[in-house]
């Protein structure tokens, strides 16, 4: 059996798999725009972001989760707070992986 290439459709990548994950951390639109917030404010905790959408802290922080879990967002403990940032390598690595979708 020959190895696949990189346009075998026949064969579900590990970059595939790791595309799809990415793709449904940010499937929700508020996802993305705590993304985008994220990476204007450079940091903050979850009550900025409340006041910044129009959703509960509840919601956000069930966002945050998705977002954190995927690898997009991280958050340091400060305190009773957590400082959450987005991480510059998942999105690096996510606009790699999309990029490589044939046009």
């Amino acid at each position: 059996m020959t190895n696949p290439t990189p346009t075998d459709v026949s064969v579900i990548t590990e970059r595939d798999t790791e595309l799809a994950v990415l793709a449904r951390a940010l499937s929700h639109p508020a996802r993305v725009a705590i993304v985008r917030h994220l990476a204007s404010m450079g940091t903050c905790i979850c009550g900025e972001i409340v006041n910044v959408l129009p959703l509960a802290q509840a919601t956000v922080s069930q966002h945050l989760k998705v977002l954190k879990e995927s690898g997009f967002v991280q958050g340091e403990v400060d305190g009773p707070r957590t400082c959450y940032c987005v991480n510059p390598e998942t999105v690096k690595r996510f606009q790699s992986l999309v990029a490589s979708l044939p046009a």
